[in-house]
């Protein structure tokens, strides 16, 4: 039997994880007092309905004393041969509280104070729980359809599993900077399509803007020598406990040669051992923005 525990920060999406693997054919209990865990786990293995798959919610609406006696159940549950897999939410807290207030909830330890302060306390009481996880996902810029591909290749495909996330993200700066990046990189010194023609209306991902930048030696040369830092930056900061890093790279508007780079930099490491994923931000903004004007005229 697979056994499940689906547990981490509050807003980080839990819940939504619970009702994906419900939908992939799990047996899913949300929220059971700590204090049953093992008979549960011992009447669902005993179960004459052969249940095959099941997940367990465990938040912190429990309690502190709770969620320590959490973190030594699943110790000696695990010590007594007990196959368990922990899967482990979090997400940065400007990102947390701002779903708190979109959904118009309260965070269970806020009571009245703030909620920044809250988060960060939850985050101390589950760094034990978090030590134990076997797999860690940061939802911070992920979008739902993007996490529920990554619950399905854990725990449907059984693909190999790499707690780091990698985003790589394009952007024009002239709409300002991401503030969510760990890394900027500024490409604006490479040829511009903007002031060709016949490719100024297209963007990075089509072919003849695609090849116009990389047939410059210097955009070559500065793709190898970023995939150089990437490969040595991100065993170090997974070293230092970090589970995810947002790579972004601008240009002027955002729309041809960040996003060439963006493409060429996510295609060397899609089929690594790394979570990853690439997004351009502002690539139709000029469009849209040349659309506005032209309708207020």
């Amino acid at each position: 039997m697979r056994f499940v525990i689906v547990t981490g920060m509050s807003g980080a999406g839990r819940s939504s994880v619970m009702r994906i693997l419900e939908d992939d054919g799990f047996f899913c209990v949300d929220n059971l007092p700590v204090s049953l865990l093992p008979t549960f786990i011992q009447l669902t293995e005993g179960s004459s309905e052969q249940i095959e798959r099941v997940a367990l919610g465990l938040d912190i609406r429990g309690g502190h004393r709770s969620l320590q006696e959490a973190s030594d159940v699943l110790k000696n549950l695990k010590a007594e041969g007990y196959s368990l897999e922990i899967l482990f939410l979090e997400a940065s807290t400007p990102v947390i509280v701002k779903r708190y207030k979109e959904t118009r909830r309260m965070h269970p330890l806020a009571k009245g104070g703030r909620m920044d302060a809250a988060i960060e306390d939850e985050r101390k009481l589950l760094s034990a729980m978090k030590k134990q996880a076997d797999y860690i996902i940061d939802t911070t810029t992920m979008l739902i359809r993007e996490l529920k591909r990554q619950i399905d290749e854990i725990f449907v495909d059984d693909k190999k599993f790499c707690n780091f996330y990698l985003t790589f993200l394009s952007f024009g700066f002239k709409y300002g900077i991401p503030t969510d990046a760990d890394l900027v990189f500024d490409v604006r010194f490479l040829p511009n399509p903007f002031y060709v023609e016949s490719l100024k209306a297209l963007t990075g991902n089509d072919r003849e803007v695609y090849d116009y930048v990389m047939e410059s030696d210097k955009a070559v040369e500065f793709l190898r020598k970023m995939k150089d830092m990437l490969d040595f930056l991100i065993p170090n900061y997974m070293t230092e406990g970090k589970t995810q890093l947002v790579i972004a790279i601008g240009c002027t508007g955002g729309k041809h040669r960040s996003v060439t780079l963006t493409n060429a930099i996510y295609k060397e490491f899609e089929n690594t051992e790394y979570g990853c994923k690439k997004e351009h931000r502002d690539i139709e903004k000029d469009r849209l923005r040349n659309i506005c004007r032209s309708q207020e005229k």
